[in-house]
């Protein structure tokens, strides 16, 4: 059975004249480059510790399998504006109860927008797991304090980067990622 005991944030920009070197490039920027990730879902496991982005990297080791929400968009088209964020939502009883990361990939959209709707989406498959009601038409700020005065949310944010393509039409790549350590 594999269940992460601790999770960290990471992100990164990537700047190459082919695709794949401009995604490892973006890898090295986030400090992950020296994984094999393997992407998983959206299950953010109970008693899973959040750390600091430096002390998870120090738990990793070359070639090690390493699991991750993992977010990623890319451009070749010059001053595109790009973004990847990953949302979490952390229910208020983490030691019996699981949380939610969830993903998104935007093109034409600023990170804080795109970091606030992968936080909105976490928060909602949250909510309709943990059975709180909620009005799905109101705008995300005004769920969000339902969510909380519920009493069974206890921490929903995000992790985004954004870019703008490069001007010179080279590929340009963003991540953000929730990696996994497992112990």
């Amino acid at each position: 059975m594999l269940i992460p005991t601790k999770v960290f944030f990471t992100k990164g920009v990537g700047i190459h004249k082919d695709r794949l070197a401009s995604f490892e490039s973006a890898l090295r920027n986030a400090g992950i480059e020296k994984c094999n990730l393997v992407t998983v879902s959206s299950i953010f496991p109970p008693q899973c510790k959040m750390i600091p982005k430096d002390d998870g990297l120090n738990l990793l080791k070359a070639g090690e399998i390493t699991f991750c929400v993992l977010a990623r968009m890319e451009t070749n088209e010059p001053n595109r504006l790009i973004s990847a964020a990953i949302g979490l939502a952390v229910p208020k009883d983490r030691e019996n109860h699981y949380g939610y990361l969830s993903e998104h990939h935007a093109t034409g959209e600023v990170g804080e927008k795109s970091g606030e709707y992968a936080e909105d989406v976490a928060a909602t498959m949250l909510a309709t797991t943990l059975g709180v009601e909620f009005d799905s038409s109101k705008a995300w700020e005004e769920r969000e304090q339902e969510y909380k005065a519920s009493g069974h949310i206890f921490k929903t944010t995000n992790f985004f980067q954004s870019a703008q393509g490069n001007k010179d039409g080279l590929w340009t790549t963003v991540l953000a990622a929730a990696v996994f350590i497992m112990e």
